[in-house]
C-alpha cells in the first residue's frame, strides 16, 4: 500500500496578519520535509502581508466562503459526492448537528466539505485544520464523506466559544488534537474519552525573526516631558484584548508622569477606541498606526519602554491563549504588563519576568503601569527575564519537532 504523506491543511482564513504563528508553523513545517497543500474558507481581506507568507511553498486554493456564491460548484460537488461511501453517514451527521445548531453556517460547512471531498488532491493522505470551531466542522464533515484521515490544532477563542458537545464529538472523530496553552490541553483532555489524543505544544518564535536586540534601553521614567515613556501595544481591536481597560488605565496614571502610547493593528472597534480616548482626554498622547508588517512590529518593539495588553474573557467565553505579540515583545528584552488569564501566566511570573493584574480592573492596570513607568531597572530586569524565559523555552522549533512527530507516527502506523 502507498502512503501519501501530502498535508492538505484547511484554513479558515489565508492570509492573515493576525495569525503569524499559524504561517510560521506552515513554514516550518515545510522546512522539516513536509509536503502542504492549504485550502482557505476565506480570502484574505488585510492589504499587506508577513514576509513568512511570501516563504510558503505550498498552493493554495479557496472554498467559497458563502453556497450562494458559486452555486455551479457546490451542486456539482454535492452530485459527486453522493456516489462516496461516506456521503450518507455524513448526511445523518448534519442532520444530527442541525438538532443542535439549526443554523445556515451548518449548511455551509457541509457544502463546503462536499466542495473540499471533491476536489481533494489526488496525491494528498492527511487532513489537518486549525481551529476546532467552524472549520473542524469543514473537516469533520469531509472526514465522514471522504474517509482521510484528520487531525486539529486547537487555539483560543475556537475552544473557549464552542459547546463541550461539539468538541467532544471532533476530538473523538480526529486522530487527534494539538493546543498551545495548558489551560486549553486540559479542558480539551477532559472533553475527550482518549485522553491521550490530545497534546500541548506551544507555539513558539522563529527567533531568526526575533533576534537579540543590542541596541541600548532608554533610562526614561516619565520625569521628562521631552522625553516620555514609550508604551506599545499590538492586537487587533476586539473586545478580548481589553483596549478600552489600558485606554482607562493610561488616563488614570498619575498626570505628573510624560508617557506616549503607540497601538498597532487595524478592527472593527477602533473608531469607538478613539472616541474612548478623546472623552478620557488623552488622545494627543496616543498613535494608532493601523495594522503592520512583522518587521515594521519589530521595529516599534525596540523603540518602546514597555508592551502592555489587558487581554480579558468576553461574555461569549472568547479570550486569548497566548498572545504571540507577548512573546515577540519579551524576545526583544521588552518588560511587559498584562492579565493573568488563559496562558499568559504560563509564560509570565508575576514580578519576575512580567507584571500582571486581574482583567477587567482599569486602576491596578493603572498601579501596574506605573510601577514599571517610574522604574526603568526594573523594566531592565523584568525584559532580561521575559527574554531568557523565550530563547530558552520559546523556540518554535520545539513545536515543529513535536508536531512532525505526530504525524510521521501515524504514517508508520500505516506502513
Amino acid at each position: 500500500m502507498t502512503i501519501r504523506h501530502k498535508i492538505v491543511v484547511l484554513l479558515k482564513g489565508y492570509p492573515r496578519l493576525s495569525e503569524t504563528f499559524i504561517a510560521q508553523e506552515l513554514l516550518g513545517l515545510e522546512k522539516a520535509g513536509l509536503e502542504l497543500e492549504l485550502v482557505s474558507m476565506r480570502r484574505p481581506t488585510d492589504k499587506k502581508r508577513h514576509p513568512v507568507h511570501d516563504e510558503i511553498q505550498a498552493r493554495v486554493t479557496y472554498l467559497p466562503e458563502y453556497l450562494h456564491e458559486e452555486p455551479l460548484r457546490v451542486l456539482k460537488a454535492l452530485w459527486a459526492c453522493r456516489k462516496k461511501p461516506g456521503f450518507a453517514k455524513a448526511l445523518k451527521l448534519l442532520a444530527r448537528d442541525l438538532r443542535h445548531d439549526f443554523t445556515r453556517n451548518r449548511f455551509r460547512r457541509f457544502g463546503q466539505a462536499a466542495v473540499l471531498a471533491h476536489g481533494w488532491p489526488k496525491d494528498a493522505g492527511w487532513l489537518h485544520v486549525h481551529f476546532i470551531h467552524t472549520p473542524a466542522s469543514v473537516a469533520a464533515y469531509t472526514h465522514v464523506i471522504s474517509g482521510i484521515p484528520w487531525t486539529i490544532s486547537a487555539h483560543a477563542k475556537d475552544i473557549w466559544t464552542s459547546s463541550d458537545r461539539d468538541l467532544s464529538a471532533k476530538l473523538d472523530s480526529a486522530r487527534w488534537a494539538v493546543t498551545c496553552t495548558e489551560s486549553g490541553f486540559r479542558h480539551l483532555q477532559n472533553l475527550s474519552r482518549d485522553k491521550g489524543k490530545v497534546h500541548l505544544s506551544y507555539h513558539g518564535l522563529d527567533l531568526t525573526r526575533f533576534p537579540h536586540f543590542e541596541g541600548p534601553r532608554t533610562p526614561r521614567d516619565g520625569s521628562d516631558p521631552n522625553d516620555p515613556v514609550r508604551i506599545l501595544s499590538v492586537g487587533r481591536a476586539v473586545k478580548k484584548k481589553g483596549i478600552d481597560i489600558l485606554l482607562r488605565a493610561l488616563a488614570a496614571l498619575p498626570s505628573s508622569l510624560s508617557w506616549q502610547f503607540t497601538h498597532i493593528g487595524g478592527g472593527d472597534e477602533l473608531r469607538g477606541l478613539k472616541a474612548l480616548a478623546a472623552e478620557l482626554g488623552i488622545s494627543d498622547r496616543i498613535t494608532w498606526t493601523g495594522a503592520m508588517d512583522q518587521k515594521q512590529v519589530l521595529e516599534h518593539y525596540r523603540q518602546a519602554d514597555l508592551f502592555a495588553l489587558a487581554c480579558r474573557i468576553t461574555s461569549d467565553g472568547d479570550r486569548d491563549g497566548l498572545p504571540n505579540v507577548l512573546v515577540e515583545a519579551a524576545s526583544q528584552n521588552l518588560a511587559c504588563v498584562s492579565t493573568n488569564i488563559s496562558g499568559i501566566p504560563e509564560f509570565f511570573i508575576d514580578g519576575e519576568n512580567g507584571v500582571l493584574t486581574e482583567s477587567e480592573d482599569a486602576t491596578a492596570f493603572s498601579d501596574a503601569l506605573r510601577s514599571v513607568i517610574v522604574d526603568p531597572e526594573k523594566r531592565a530586569k523584568l525584559g532580561a527575564a521575559a527574554e531568557n524565559r523565550v530563547r530558552s523555552s520559546f523556540d518554535h522549533r520545539n513545536s515543529i519537532t513535536e508536531l512532525k512527530a505526530l504525524f510521521e507516527q501515524e504514517w508508520e502506523a500505516k506502513l
